[in-house]
Formats: C-alpha cells, structure tokens, sequence
C-alpha cells in the first residue's frame, strides 16, 4: 500500500474517532459505545466504508484489496497495543493500601462477585455448547470480569471514593478483574493445546506450550498451568516495581526517556508472558500494577498523564473500532438460537452480577439499598469484557452467535446503570456516611477523561 493511500485510510479512521464521539458527548453516551457502534457501521458486516475506500483510491495505483487487508492488518495492530494500554493502565490505577480497612466487604465482594457470575457465565455456554471446556471457561471468565473504567468514575462522581463502601468496591473491581484474567488466561491456553494437536497445520504463538505434546503433562496441565502463571505475577509485578524503582533513580530528570523505558519494560513483560502461553492481558495489566506504586511516588501526575494520553488519545480508541468491526449483527436475528443466546447472557449475567453483590455487601453489614448499588456498579461489562471476548473470537472460541452477543451485553449494560445507580441512592434516600470514613482514594485528576467522559 502506497504511503498516500495510508495516510487517506488513517485521517479518514481518525476524523471518526475524534468527531464521532464529540456528537454524541451532549447525549452522555460513553465514547466506547460510540467507537464501538462505529466499528460495526464501517466494518466489512456493516456499511463496508472501508471497502467503499480502498475501492476509490484504485486512482493512485494501488490495488483495493491489497488496500483493504493492509487496513485491517493496520487497525488490528493498533487495537492490540490499545488492549496492552487499557490493561496497563488499569493496573496503573490499582491501590491496594486501602484493603486493611475494609477487608471484610472487600473479601465478600471479591469472592462472590467473581464466583457466582463464573458459574452462571460457564452454565450458559454449557447450556448451548456442552463438549467445549475451553469456551465454557472463557465464558466464565467474561461473567466474572468488571469494568474498571466505569466502577472509577462512577465512584468518583458520587463522591463515594472516601467511604468504606466505595472503596470496598474498588478495590473488590481490582482483585476480581484478576481472578477472571487469569480464567481466561487458563482457557485460551487450554485452547491452544486442543489446537495443538491438530497436526502441522494447527495455528502456532510464541507460547512454549504448543509445542510441547499435551501428554507430557496428562491430567495435571490446569494445576501446572496455574502454578507457572501464578509464579509469573508475582516475579512480574516484583521485577517491574524493582526496575521502575532503579529507572526513575536515573532517569528521574528526563520524564520522556523514563516514559519509553517503562513502556519497554511493559512489553518485554508481556513478551515473556506471552512464552508461557499467557495472554497479553495478563502481563500487561501485572506490568502496570508492579508500576503503579513507582509512578504513585513521584508525587506528580505528569508522568501517568503522558502514558494515559497514549493509550486513551491513540491507541485504545482503535481497540474498540477493531472490535466493532469484527462484530455481524446480521446474524442476531437469523434463528432463535442467537437470540437464545443473547437472552440467557444478559439475563443471567446482570442476575447473577446484582445478587452476588447484594449479597456481599448485606453479609459484610450494609443494607438494601447499598447492597443493591454494589450489585448494580458490578453489572457494566465493557472495556476488558470486550477485550476478552476478541481474544476469543480471534482464537475461534467463541462463534459469531456468541462474540454478538457479549457486544449486545456491553451496550445494554453500560449506558443505563450509572443513571440506575444514582436513582436507587435517590429512592433509597441512602447516607453512606454512616459507614464510616477512610483515608481518600486518589484517582488520577483526569480520571474523567476515560472511556466514559463522565
């Protein structure tokens, strides 16, 4: 593809990006969903604006297909180091310091919010899918994952980042999005050992697991799996803290040189993570959490405002177009088995998500009303959902009926459940100062600006 015809396809994807969703800020429609609905709209399932493009610039030579796979390759490219952003910075936001005062609501929170909605996120696939465990897993893994950047700034505009169950909330968000991260983890390599086995032409990664012979490890692969993942957190997230503390020493003067090493550090943890058949998710969100209390200490917020503009400003926004454009509603409608299937995801999800968190906060003291909020701010699933649910796509794991119907999920629990909130605390009349205060959750002063522009 000519230099000219890049640069038309990349303005022409980045006026969409920057113009689309201003259109639709008056509304308080999150720029994800925006992004998101976009992706769909000129993606190959939607209006085909991209094959619409490569077609009219056959007048600089070039040919239109050959236009239109580079384009792809291009925005997939861009959407994968965008998904390594999210996570990074996701982990970047992360405080663990709060847990000691409110570990009760905390663990309650964490263990059934994560629990229940896996369950029910497993149950459903079965239902459709029985004889595929490593869909089944990845399932749960979806039903088990929050959406971080919808708990921040919902918290922080209710201004419930000081009270002990705001913070409970965070910090249970945090915990539980690392239990289904490593869920998915387990099923993605699970599928790929299945793949392995398919002969010479199965699809190969860099993890070191496909090719090995799935005999070696006989019935003990999960458990061996799960110790080599947990054993790569913790010298992750330690060697990450350890070296951005030797790096900042140094380069503490030149913010832009700390700024590309830490990015250099983040990839080289996801590429090692990547050998051991973990998922970029993984390593790129333990990355920013070794590296959150490094950038914490520096006492200013220059340092995670420039790796936030690059992600938010750049490269996650093509994150949610890749992903848009990967999605064929067409097919919702063809049989009753899809919507099926979309039906049984929100129903049991936004169900198994509201009873899990009610039920925590209610067994860790609260009342019904603020039972019923915890219940209601665990339901959005978006960024990391989506994400995940790609990966899957990409993988072969989940068929058309079921990628459809996760991003069916994120649109309809995303836009309502802020506003929700708000009127159960109205109707509910709730005080959440009577829990309580606790030393205040600092988030990023430009923690607004995230995918929600709350």
């Amino acid at each position: 593809m000519s230099t000219e015809a890049f640069l038309i396809i990349f303005i022409a994807f980045w006026a969409i990006i920057t113009l689309v969703p201003l259109c639709f800020r008056r509304f308080k429609v999150p720029s994800v969903i925006v992004l998101l609905v976009m992706g769909m709209v000129i993606g190959p399932n939607g209006l085909g604006v991209l094959n619409f493009l490569a077609k009219y610039l056959n007048f600089l030579g070039v040919d239109p297909e050959v236009v239109r796979s580079h384009s792809l390759t291009l925005i997939n490219s861009l959407g994968s180091l965008g998904l390594v952003f999210l996570m990074t910075l996701a982990g970047l936001e992360a405080d663990f310091k709060l847990i000691k005062s409110v570990r009760k609501p905390t663990i309650w929170l964490s263990i059934l919010t994560f629990i229940m909605p896996a369950v029910a996120g497993f149950l459903v696939y079965f239902n459709f899918v029985p004889m595929d465990l490593p869909g089944q897993l990845l399932y749960a893994s979806l039903f088990a994952s929050h959406s971080v950047g919808i708990v921040f700034p919902v918290i922080r505009e209710l201004k419930l980042a000081k009270t002990r169950f705001g913070a409970a909330v965070l910090i249970s968000t945090v915990i539980t999005d690392i239990g289904s991260i490593v869920l998915l983890a387990v099923s993605v390599q699970l599928k790929r050992m299945q793949m392995g086995t398919g002969g010479t032409g199965a699809v190969k990664s860099l993890s070191v697991f496909d090719y090995i012979n799935p005999a070696v490890f006989g019935n003990w692969f999960v458990p061996a799996f799960l110790l080599i993942a947990l054993l790569y957190m913790i010298l992750a997230c330690y060697g990450a803290n350890r070296i951005g503390h030797f790096a900042r020493k140094y380069l503490a003067h030149d913010e832009d040189a700390l700024v590309t090493f830490f990015l250099f550090l983040i990839l080289l943890s996801v590429l090692v993570g990547e050998f051991l058949g973990i998922n970029l998710v993984v390593g790129a969100f333990i990355a920013g959490l070794g590296l959150s209390k490094v950038v914490k200490e520096m006492g200013n917020s220059a340092l995670f405002c420039k790796l936030e503009g690059i992600g938010y400003s750049l490269l996650i926004p093509f994150l949610f177009i890749s992903i848009g454009m990967k999605t064929d509603f067409r097919l919702i409608f063809n049989s009753a088995d899809n919507l099926a299937i979309i039906l049984y995801t929100i129903v049991c999800l936004v169900g198994s998500k509201v009873l899990s968190g009610f039920l925590a906060m209610k067994f860790s003291g609260f009342s019904n009303g603020k039972g019923l909020c915890a219940g209601l701010m665990t339901v959005p699933q978006l960024s990391a959902t989506l994400a995940a649910a790609a990966i899957g796509k990409d993988l072969g794991m989940l068929s058309d009926d079921f990628f459809n119907a996760i991003v069916v999920l994120s649109i309809v629990t995303t836009l309502p459940i802020p506003n929700l909130v708000r009127w159960v605390i109205e109707k509910f009349k709730l005080d959440f100062s009577d829990v309580g205060h606790i030393t205040p959750y600092k988030l990023p002063e430009n923690t607004e600006q995230d995918e929600l522009h709350w």
